[in-house]
């Protein structure tokens, strides 16, 4: 897989944040209504940390803390790992598998420009695996080489 993550894998991505102060029933919400599994947590719009699913499920109903009063920075990951926009996939993919992330916001000098998921990054390998299969097919199949030569 080649490319950069901007703007291969993400471009023009609506960003959704919350607060450090909000609750843990407010990221619920905001992941519910906008199917997402990964909240940014900004302040003064810097990238603070970051709430995810996982997070919500491990740290706030198995621990049986309450949603409605949990504020965020209470489970959020602080100061997470961020990716340049010029990084690129398998960079991404590698350091998610290596740190157990699904989710890598990408940042460029302060500016947070979006979130990567291993869902996207998925689906850009399997559309470029099936394009590289395309390729071989046509060029065995169609220069007079390999099957029925």
């Amino acid at each position: 897989m080649t490319g950069k993550i901007v703007p291969d894998i993400v471009e023009n991505q609506t960003l959704y944040t919350l607060s450090p102060a909000a609750t843990c029933r407010d990221a619920a919400k905001m992941m519910e209504a906008n199917k997402i599994s990964a909240v940014l947590i900004v302040a003064d719009a810097l990238l603070v940390g970051i709430v995810t699913e996982r997070d919500l499920t491990a740290k706030v109903l198995a621990a049986s803390l309450d949603p409605d009063a949990t504020r965020l920075e209470a489970v959020m990951t602080p100061d997470p790992e961020v990716l340049a926009p010029d990084a690129t996939p398998p960079d991404a993919l590698e350091r998610m598998r290596i740190r157990g992330f699904r989710h890598l916001p990408i940042v460029d000098d302060d500016e947070i420009i979006g979130i990567v998921s291993i869902r996207d990054l998925y689906a850009a390998t399997k559309k470029q695996l099936e394009e590289d299969i395309r390729q071989r097919e046509s060029f065995i199949f169609d220069t007079g080489y390999g099957a029925g030569a």
